[in-house]
């Protein structure tokens, strides 16, 4: 038996699942930020391909401020969709899970919590987090 997304509806079953997929992945990925230096932290076996096409793609993350405070306005745009749909295709096929929800800091600097995190494809969040950590590293710890 196949799913068919296009057809399945919002199941309440697959959101509850969908959710604690989420959230297990937030809390393993605060554990990792609060134990490891941000220098030693790598993410994907691609982390420096992935920051590269950020900045080419989106060079306004060239600057630390957005790269720490995230501008969800305008990744949220008509615009800002458009330019983020091209970057998230790119990795189909080459990360697994690169289109799945997770839950990404809105302030690089801050813990997670109500106020600072918002939902983001996979790859948006490695793509802003490993810019944060390998290009900044503001704190030697969050």
């Amino acid at each position: 038996m196949s799913f068919d997304a296009e057809n399945a509806g919002n199941a309440e079953e697959i959101e509850m699942q969908f959710a604690v997929k989420t959230v297990e992945h937030l809390e393993a990925y605060e554990k990792l930020i609060t134990g490891i230096l941000p220098s030693k932290l790598r993410l994907t076996p691609i982390d420096c391909e992935i920051l590269t096409h950020l900045l080419d793609i989106f060079p306004e993350f060239r600057t630390d401020d957005a790269l720490r405070e995230l501008d969800e306005e305008a990744m949220k745009s008509a615009k800002g969709k458009e330019r983020w749909r091209s970057f998230i295709m790119f990795y189909e096929k080459k990360l697994k899970d690169y289109n799945f929800g997770t839950m990404l800091r809105r302030d690089a600097e801050k813990l997670y919590g109500q106020d600072n995190c918002v939902l983001v494809t996979r790859v948006q969040f490695l793509a802003i987090e490993v810019g944060f950590y390998l290009r900044c590293a503001f704190t030697s710890r969050v």
